[in-house]
């Protein structure tokens, strides 16, 4: 269970995930020691799973994302695993989700442009096994993007 004092780091660390620890220490009004020993455990519970870099993809070139739902194949058992390690297989492919329902698998694909993504498309998507069908989502803009959890 979270109490108060845990809240507050994890709420800093969610602000800020490169504030050094004594500076973590002071605003949560506790000792360097206790902010590090908490954060190594909030880490050993899997709460604080790490700390990453969040990149701009378009900063890159890549101006192009889609969303691609996928229903597969439910003939051959082993159809829902081998889709998905191919699917791995792709480096534009940035995530992969699962559903139960109607749509099996969602693709979120980027591209430097439509030329690439058509590329991609015709090489690698189209390509992948077992698909029953599939719908393409280009994407348009991002209203929201909750990068931090009500803490």
């Amino acid at each position: 269970m979270l109490d108060d004092t845990d809240r507050r780091l994890l709420r800093y660390l969610q602000s800020d995930p490169a504030i050094p620890v004594s500076d973590l220490a002071q605003r949560c009004t506790i000792t360097p020691a206790t902010a590090a020993r908490r954060i190594d455990r909030l880490t050993g519970e899997g709460v604080l799973r790490g700390q990453h870099a969040i990149i701009d993809w378009s900063a890159l070139g890549f101006t192009v994302e889609v969303s691609l739902r996928f229903t597969l194949d439910k003939g051959d058992p082993r159809g829902f695993d081998e889709f998905l390690a191919e699917a791995r297989k792709i480096p534009q492919v940035v995530e992969i989700q699962t559903f139960l329902g109607r749509v099996d698998v969602r693709l979120s694909v980027i591209a430097r442009d439509m030329a690439h993504y058509r590329a991609l498309y015709r090489d690698r998507i189209l390509t992948l096994p077992h698909i029953s069908e599939l719908e393409a989502l280009v994407h348009i803009s991002t209203i929201k993007m909750a990068e931090t959890l009500p803490i």
